[in-house]
């Protein structure tokens, strides 16, 4: 019997050729498999090409709600944002992904796993790291890296198929190279290749329009949370992956989540890419301005540190490690008490703030107000000024002491 191979398959050309190149240079037993995160109309057609291309047989494995559940709501509760700008969408799916291809692997006895993550990207990363960490006995063919892989463009990709009696609806030069879930998708290629081209949006968008083309008119929405979690949209109980399916609607209709990044990979090299993340947006800008409310100055402070932590690690592929273990028990920890109601407006591309509340607010009215109350005495902070700059003070007067011997 011939060893069996588990391939990330996601009908793309790059893994359409891979199916016919396993065959012929390893003569293996190719096993699909298509891990869905929410690629919507994506995965239509997509067991017909796969059986067609070669392989034996193709999974396609429905793990939205895992996703959202253990890699996306880890991530907004930490507030993880990449580089200030980028919300992790393919970053947060690749170790689940790598997950269910050993799972799979496992169950079919196969040997090996392959993909078809670039050698240069930050993908290849993140799946062999996963899968390193979960099964290290297995084999890792990176496509891209092998020797036997001649193929160096979409254009010799295609001819290839196409020399293997495969014709795919796949075009050379007039396709970006996406990813999509259901937090969100990602645009590369053609024009976006040269940062000084603007993004020609009209061509490009995918879960919504600009700012400019966005309703001249406010949409108000309320989202409820429960210790960090979104639990309700506009007072309907809903799964989490519901709720970001909602507000990828809204947050798309109203030009919302649409950001032009140049990124540091970790491989070294710059990228440019467009991330269209509407729902995922709306959702960090709620919960950010809930923990606003609930969290103290001291604990605000150190999550954000270990949110930006958190960003890096996932962005780097490391999911499966102590570290990031660590960071999420304290983010969680952080997380007790923020629960409570977010009302938003959103507008031509703006989330604008329109009321929060929670019972566990730490915001006092009396404290907080001009007028004078029980719980502050304005003199009290005579003495606090004091001694919070006794240090600057008394180094002041060394200092002076030193330019008067002069």
């Amino acid at each position: 019997m011939k060893e069996k191979i588990i391939l990330a398959y996601s009908g793309g050309l790059d893994t359409t050729a891979i199916i016919p190149w396993l065959k012929e240079n390893f003569d293996y037993d190719v096993i699909c498999a298509c891990i869905d995160c929410g690629q919507a109309e994506e995965l239509d057609g997509l067991e017909e090409r796969a059986l067609s291309t070669g392989a034996s047989k193709l999974y396609i494995e429905n793990v939205i709600d895992e996703f959202c559940d253990d890699y996306i709501m880890p991530c907004v509760k930490a507030g993880a944002v990449y580089e200030n700008k980028y919300l992790l969408g393919t970053s947060m799916a690749r170790p689940l992904i790598a997950k269910k291809l050993v799972e799979i692997a496992r169950k079919e006895g196969a040997t090996a796993i392959c993909h078809g993550a670039t050698g240069k990207g930050n993908d290849q990363i993140r799946f062999e790291l996963g899968i390193k960490a979960l099964a290290p006995d297995l084999k890792i063919i990176a496509a891209w890296r092998s020797d036997k892989w001649t193929m160096s463009s979409r254009r010799e990709e295609i001819d290839y198929c196409r020399a293997h009696g495969i014709n795919l609806p796949f075009s050379a030069d007039t396709s970006y190279s996406r990813d999509r879930n259901i937090w969100h998708i990602s645009h590369e290629g053609l024009e976006l290749e040269d940062p000084a081209n603007a993004p020609e949006y009209d061509h490009l968008l995918v879960l919504g329009t600009t700012p400019a083309k966005a309703p001249d008119k406010e949409t108000e929405i309320t989202l409820t949370f429960e210790k960090g979690v979104p639990t309700a949209l506009d007072g309907k109980k809903m799964k989490v992956s519901e709720i970001i399916d909602k507000l990828n609607a809204l947050g798309g209709a109203n030009g919302i989540g649409i950001v032009d990044i140049v990124e540091n990979r970790v491989v070294g090299m710059k990228s440019r890419g467009v991330y269209e993340t509407p729902g995922g947006t709306i959702l960090m800008a709620a919960h950010e301005q809930l923990e606003e409310l609930i969290l103290d100055r001291e604990t605000f402070e150190m999550k954000k540190d270990m949110g930006n932590k958190l960003a890096s690690i996932v962005y780097e592929g490391k999911w499966f490690t102590p570290l990031r273990e660590a960071v999420s028990a304290f983010i969680d920890v952080t997380q007790e008490y923020v629960t409570g109601e977010v009302k938003l407006k959103l507008y031509k591309g703006n989330i604008i703030k329109a009321g929060t509340k929670s019972p566990y607010s730490l915001y006092n009215e009396s404290l907080a107000s001009f007028t004078t109350g029980d719980l502050y005495d304005h003199h009290d902070a005579g003495g606090f000024i004091t001694l919070f700059g006794l240090s600057s003070k008394v180094r002041a007067i060394k200092m002076q002491s030193i330019k008067d011997k002069k």
